[in-house]
């Protein structure tokens, strides 16, 4: 912005007057020069980002540019000096509001200070709750949104960008995803107050959440942890997980992944992928340790390979001996968090079971 008005000099907008002509500028306030300044930028093409703004500044802008009329060639080129003057002068920006100020010190404060923070300015009468509850991901208002009325929720869905609405509501039960997406459309006539109290309620509940230590969910870890696990040990702990809790061994062994479970949950063209990554020893150690248990594998992955690769690792295979159990698992186990690193790095997508 500085650089766009440094380019806008005064000796550019003033055209020759005899010395003494040109009447003094005219002494305007900090919410006219704004305006004047907002007027300028956006006559040369410029974008400003005023949604950024609080609401009721944007609109004591608006309010401004509406009452004015015509500004002299002096005063335009004393307001832009006098304002890029000031930019060039500014040594250090703070974000502003404090979202902002969390975002900045995400990292250096506790959780729990944060979320102090938090309610303190929800309850504040000018802060918008939307602004906190929109910049959420859909993990935090998922358990909320569960628990609301249908009202309610309809009301969170059509503040929330739709990607995240969307995504919302196809994470509800049937039923109920089909009544709330009535219930949008009627919601046309709610006023701005109501939505606001509401806002403060559900971003009320979201921060009343208990922190959560870990990042994933018991199902996750305990299955990621037998992912590496052998597969005697693996079905030892699943038995007694079954044993003691039937659901929770049912969800567990959903999320095990294994190398048996390749041809189903990986692309074809991901193949080439992982096999990039693994090195070809312990690939050859893996394809030869898999011939007896999972077939289906092996064939698998050396078909969606180059021929020439693929022929490459057959021949390997032939003069390879039987690899020892532990090394077997090993091997088996190295492509699987192969995979897995390419899953957290976003290059493979897993296939699910419906898929």
């Amino acid at each position: 912005m500085a650089q766009a008005l440094a380019q806008i000099t005064p000796a550019q907008r003033m055209v020759a007057v005899p010395a003494g002509a040109a009447p003094p500028p005219r002494q305007l306030s900090n919410r006219e020069k704004a305006a004047v300044i907002v007027r300028l930028l956006l006559a040369e093409g410029s974008s400003l980002p005023l949604s950024a703004l609080p609401e009721h500044m944007q609109a004591a802008l608006t309010e401004q540019i509406g009452l004015m009329r015509l500004i002299d060639r002096s005063t335009l080129g004393a307001v832009v000096d006098e304002f890029v003057t000031e930019l060039e002068q500014v040594g250090l920006a703070f974000p502003g509001g404090i979202e902002g100020a969390l975002g900045l010190m995400d990292g250096h404060i506790s959780a729990t200070a944060a979320n102090r923070l938090r309610r303190l300015a929800g309850a504040s009468a000018k802060a918008d709750p939307w602004d906190r509850l929109t910049t959420l991901p859909p993990e935090r208002l998922l358990p909320v949104l569960e628990q609301e009325s249908v009202e309610v929720a309809a009301v969170m869905l059509s503040k929330l960008p739709v990607p995240k609405a969307a995504d919302l509501l196809g994470r509800l039960p049937g039923e109920k995803a089909r009544r709330v997406a009535y219930a949008v459309s009627m919601t046309g006539n709610v006023n701005p107050e109501t939505v606001r109290r509401i806002g403060l309620s559900l971003a009320q509940q979201v921060e009343s959440q208990p922190a959560r230590a870990f990042d994933t969910g018991p199902v996750e870890r305990v299955g990621a942890i037998l992912n590496v696990a052998g597969a005697l040990m693996r079905e030892d702990v699943l038995k007694g997980l079954e044993e003691t809790d039937a659901a929770f061994a049912e969800q567990v062994r959903r999320a095990i992944f294994t190398f048996a479970h390749i041809p189903a949950r990986l692309a074809t063209r991901d193949v080439p992928k992982v096999v990039r990554l693994v090195d070809q020893p312990v690939m050859v150690t893996a394809l030869v340790a898999a011939e007896a248990v999972a077939p289906a594998t092996v064939e698998f992955i050396l078909a969606n390979m180059s021929q020439r690769l693929a022929q490459a690792l057959r021949e390997e295979m032939a003069t390879r001996g039987k690899p020892r159990d532990k090394d077997a698992e090993a091997a088996m186990a190295a492509v699987v968090t192969a995979i897995r690193q390419l899953e957290a790095a976003g290059e493979v997508v897993l296939l699910t079971e419906e898929e």
